[in-house]
């Protein structure tokens, strides 16, 4: 394969978020939207449950892929649209498979350059990323601090294996999406007393100090294998 052909994925994907940005999309997937239409649109989800759960997930993994700024309002509408606990899988379905996308299109086309570039100069922090990338990585996925986008492309950088990116995302991304979806649940109520929603309550100390213990037990088994291997000898 032609080494410019690894580039299209992710050409297509900046491009998407480049007309997404300019066109100023976001003004149609909005609180405000969901205000005006949520009466239309749960009445659609209602008669058509099935085609309602994939054309969801088929948007949620759009949004993800093409790195929409417009994710934290997805998850909230799940739960809106078909419940905390339905809702919260159809996100987590849908948000691991616009990452997978995104991790493929980013190794495919920036891995040799980033190696090229750096290769040499992380090549210690690769090792270490390599070998316990499910526990970096579920870590990551459970701080709800980091930016997904970038959650998505640096193990396709440090050479992650697909299979455990998947299961490390499906497992990372669970509370987040109960929390999420448990909000949106609530917001017929919302919008009957013409309030807002606070879509920042991932950040409130209630919520993101269990996330923040989680995260810290994925991190055990990194650091006991680290005391277990002892320090290692200088060469």
């Amino acid at each position: 394969m032609p080494p410019w052909r690894r580039l299209i994925p992710m050409a297509i994907l900046l491009l998407g978020l480049a007309l997404f940005l300019l066109l100023d999309c976001e003004r149609y997937v909005s609180f405000e939207m969901l205000q005006r239409h949520h009466v239309t649109l749960a009445a659609w989800v209602a008669r058509n449950p099935l085609q309602a759960s994939l054309l969801y997930v088929l948007v949620y993994a759009l949004v993800v892929a093409f790195s929409l700024p417009v994710a934290v309002l997805i998850t909230p509408v799940g739960g809106f649209l078909f419940g905390v606990w339905l809702g919260a899988v159809l996100s987590v379905i849908g948000a691991t498979l616009g990452s997978v996308v995104l991790f493929l299109a980013a190794r495919s086309a920036l891995y040799d350059v980033f190696h090229r570039k750096v290769g040499a100069t992380l090549a210690r922090l690769e090792a270490g990323f390599r070998r316990d990338s499910f526990n970096y990585l579920l870590f990551l996925r459970l701080v709800p601090v980091f930016p997904f986008w970038l959650v998505n492309i640096v193990p396709a950088l440090l050479g992650m294996r697909l299979g455990p990116y998947v299961l490390a995302t499906v497992i990372g991304i669970i509370p987040a999406a109960i929390v999420y979806a448990s909000l949106g649940a609530g917001l017929g109520q919302v919008i009957a007393r013409g309030e807002v929603p606070d879509f920042g309550i991932i950040f409130e100390w209630r919520i993101l100090l269990p996330l923040l213990g989680l995260s810290l037990l994925a991190l055990i088994p990194v650091v006991y294998s680290r005391v277990r291997a002892g320090p290692t000898s200088p060469r």
